[in-house]
């Protein structure tokens, strides 16, 4: 989170009084549509990087039938038949050498074509992958498509540092933050922004503190004035098995200095990801900034993913995005006004203003139970424009990050990751989140595909830090499906009255993640899903949550995490 800086553009739009409205620009193109069925034929490879010491690979290939021209979609003359019997015949090669072959079903998502890394040899550079597919039609020529993609195969490091990506679900999988030996698992990232000057800095036993706390990520905050210090807390994490989210926001456009802060620390064995840009969008920092961050990094390291966080609902998304393998949103909707800046005392809209939640929406006309009992709105019906944030403002930002993915072509190869608010009583926000509000926030990011929680920031209040530290505990039931490559496509997305909810499915188990955003009780029927309750087991509950053989409810933005089994 970052105030508007002497610039007088937040997201490319005016802000101050004193100047007119002015359209950004910037905006994400809507891909044409196509009167004609497109086959968006990708592959990619199932992990990045794989590693020396690796000696069998896959390559996953997605097959969707579409009518938009997103990318790599080319026209495919079907058969009258069901798509779902139509099959295309795949070849993966590398350097001109088959590597594997497969007949896949047209729609596939994320099929996967195993093969062998002997006799490929390790290197820093990427090989290029060339998969063809040809489809036959009946008394119709046969279609070929292609696709490209790198395959990394690198050196083992001689420390062990490495973070993998699965680019079957998006999570990132890693060894031990403490060193130790131990296999690549899935980590999911959950932890503050954490301030360094003032606090981490100042005790030690705060790095203790936040392992106790279920957490497994620290994001220090720089400036890191003292380095001692900044190593200090790094050995410390190491000890108690908390990775590293290291932040070089003020200097990652400096490329002296990244060389020099990634040669220090690339070794690091809870070194999980570099973060480089800090709201970029809203500085409207140099357009190739991100990217040219990203592969200096990646020239001089390889082995850790790249991050960064967008403030702006849509303004040059693709050109910062590019830049990352995590993209994370920042969705800041409680206690300020989404429609009028306190601030700057002017109306937001799509082409002006800064109300520190960009372009967000405000509830509903007339939904009252979605008004905090805080809120200062004069008594009466719910005005349109009212300037409650509303939560659905963060499953839009998430869910429309994921869309730019697949638009791009990108939505293997990168993934996103949600910011919860946990800070208020400054600028734009009166107030701070209740815990409940915290939990909210963080379920409504995952439930739309989010693969980890970042909150800005910490010190916080106890009421987060406690509602934080329970969720987080929680997660080791909640991740395996999230994780899991078949359950991780079955997500499903539900809106019962102010509920929000997500399914994953896994053999006979669902988990249900579900969120309530009004401030009065909430009930979900079990038929919403298709589901009787049996077998159910309450991992996770926020605020009230009572359940029974018909449904469960929920209290006032109270949240909770069920499984079904059978």
């Amino acid at each position: 989170m970052k105030p508007p800086t002497a610039s007088l553009h937040r997201c490319g739009k005016n802000y101050m009084s004193s100047l007119p409205p002015m359209p950004p620009g910037g905006n994400f193109p809507i891909p044409a549509e196509s009167n004609d069925p497109l086959l968006a034929f990708q592959c990619v490879p199932a992990i990045r990087p794989y590693l020396a010491e690796d000696t069998s690979a896959a390559v996953l290939i997605d097959s969707a039938i579409v009518y938009y021209e997103i990318a790599n979609a080319r026209t495919i003359y079907l058969d009258s038949g069901p798509v779902s019997e139509d099959e295309l015949e795949v070849n993966i090669n590398l350097d001109g050498n088959t590597l594997g072959t497969a007949t896949i079903p047209l729609n596939a998502t994320a099929y996967e074509i195993p093969f062998s890394l002997q006799g490929i040899q390790p290197q820093t550079s990427p090989y290029n992958l060339s998969c063809e597919a040809t489809y036959n039609s009946m008394g119709q020529t046969p279609q070929a498509f292609s696709a490209t993609a790198s395959l990394y195969v690198l050196p083992n490091p001689p420390s062990g540092a490495v973070t993998k990506m699965d680019y079957r679900s998006g999570a990132l999988l890693a060894r031990p933050a403490t060193g130790g030996s131990g296999n690549f698992e899935p980590v999911f990232p959950i932890g503050f922004y954490t301030q360094f000057d003032g606090h981490l800095s100042t005790d030690l036993s705060l790095v203790d503190e936040l392992k106790a706390q279920g957490f497994t990520i620290i994001h220090p905050v720089p400036t890191f004035s003292n380095m001692t210090a900044f190593l200090d807390v790094v050995d410390r994490m190491q000890e108690v098995g908390l990775y590293l989210m290291y932040d070089m926001r003020l200097t990652y456009m400096n490329s002296s200095s990244v060389t020099e802060q990634v040669n220090a620390l690339k070794h690091r064995p809870n070194l999980l990801l570099w973060y480089t840009a800090d709201e970029p969008d809203g500085t409207s920092d140099p357009l190739s900034a991100t990217i040219n961050a990203y592969d200096l990094i990646h020239d001089l390291d390889g082995y850790h993913p790249v991050s960064l966080v967008l403030n702006c609902q849509d303004y040059y998304w693709t050109n910062y995005t590019a830049g990352a393998d995590i993209v994370m949103q920042d969705t800041y909707m409680i206690g300020n006004n989404v429609s009028f800046s306190s601030e700057w005392d002017t109306v937001c809209t799509p082409d002006y203003g800064d109300c520190g939640c960009d372009n967000c929406v405000s509830i509903p006309a007339g939904d009252s139970q979605a008004v905090p009992p805080n809120s200062t709105l004069p008594p009466g019906p719910v005005p349109a424009n009212s300037g409650i944030g509303s939560y659905f403002n963060i499953a839009d930002r998430v869910s429309s990050f994921k869309n730019r993915l697949e638009v791009m072509g990108w939505q293997r190869t990168k993934a996103v990751w949600t910011v919860p608010q946990a800070f208020g009583e400054s600028q734009y926000w009166t107030r701070l989140p209740t815990g409940e509000e915290w939990v909210v926030q963080s379920i409504m990011g995952i439930n739309h595909g989010a693969l980890g929680v970042v909150p800005w920031v910490d010190p916080t209040s106890d009421d987060i830090k406690a509602s934080a530290s329970a969720f987080a505990k929680s997660l080791p039931n909640i991740t395996p499906f999230l994780f899991d490559a078949q359950s991780a496509l079955s997500r499903t997305n539900y809106v019962v009255g102010g509920i929000d909810v997500a399914t994953w499915t896994n053999g006979l188990r669902t988990l249900v993640l579900a969120a309530n955003t009004n401030y009065v009780n909430e009930t979900f029927s079990w038929n919403e899903i298709g589901r009787t309750g049996v077998g159910l087991t309450v991992v996770f509950r926020s605020g009230s949550l009572e359940t029974t053989s018909d449904g469960f409810t929920l209290g006032p933005v109270s949240s909770g995490a069920l499984v079904l089994s059978g």
